[in-house]
């Protein structure tokens, strides 16, 4: 694939959904473009992420507090913590499969949004924005599914790319505390991407110190995106405030 140029459109500024006093931005890659696919594949190394049919990248006005993060799956080590976690879920049955909408997993992704984020805007949501946020006609990916006896409790949506998988959202019963399902969902993908031969699993983004993002420096070796490079972050030295998305307008 070929492309001389990717247009990219800068979003309105909206409500920042982790700092309440700041405003949010994100470069978008043309969402009518028809490579975006293979585009896709390659910004996620340049720390892109996507949400529904958007390939996206954070660039607010005056923070960088966002950070792309992926690990190194051959290199992942599991913490006690982590092992307990694995070994407490061994008798659930996994299985990944195509991407859509059933009502048995929409139900179970209502439980969750109504648990995890009432009065949130999301909890409301209905099989249209179901799909329209968790999977797109070009998007490559995958819902991996755990039930315990037969039962749906966990669904991770994953995209399966040349350059690794993809954590797009995860979802599970929020009755089934005990089996620390959001742990156990990294740690399986983790296994899949191994399994796959696939060098990488990307979380995402990466806030230093805050409370919603900062539970993914318990997956190492994290590596961040830092001026273009991908480091381990706990090799890192702080960023300067000012410091720039890197590649942000090349994807």
């Amino acid at each position: 694939m070929r492309s001389d140029v990717v247009r990219l459109f800068q979003t309105l500024p909206h409500r920042c959904g982790y700092f309440e006093t700041r405003n949010a931005q994100n470069l978008v890659v043309d969402p009518s473009v028809p490579q975006l696919a293979q585009i896709y594949d390659l910004a996620l190394t340049r720390g892109y992420r996507r949400a529904g049919g958007h390939v996206y990248f954070p660039h607010c006005s005056g923070c960088r507090a966002c950070v792309a993060c992926r690990i190194p799956v051959e290199r992942f080590e599991p913490d006690r913590s982590q092992r307990r976690c694995i070994r407490r879920n061994a008798d659930l049955r996994a299985e990944v499969l195509p991407a859509g909408y059933t009502d048995e997993r929409f139900a179970l992704y209502c439980d969750y949004l109504r648990s995890r984020h009432p009065n949130g805007g999301m909890d409301d949501a209905t099989p249209e924005d179901f799909a329209r946020f968790l999977y797109t006609d070009w998007s490559p990916t995958r819902f991996v599914e755990w039930r315990l006896h037969g039962r749906l409790i966990a669904v991770a949506v994953t995209d399966v790319c040349t350059t690794g998988l993809s954590a797009v959202y995860t979802y599970f019963d929020p009755g089934e505390d005990a089996h620390s399902l959001g742990t156990f969902a990294i740690t399986e993908q983790v296994r899949i991407a191994r399994a796959r031969g696939l060098d990488h699993l990307y979380l995402g983004f990466w806030i230093d110190g805050h409370p919603k993002m900062d539970y993914k420096r318990r997956y190492r070796p994290l590596q961040i995106l830092r001026a273009g490079r991908w480091i381990d972050a706990d090799a890192a030295a702080p960023a300067a405030p000012g410091h720039a998305p890197p590649d942000a307008t090349r994807p």
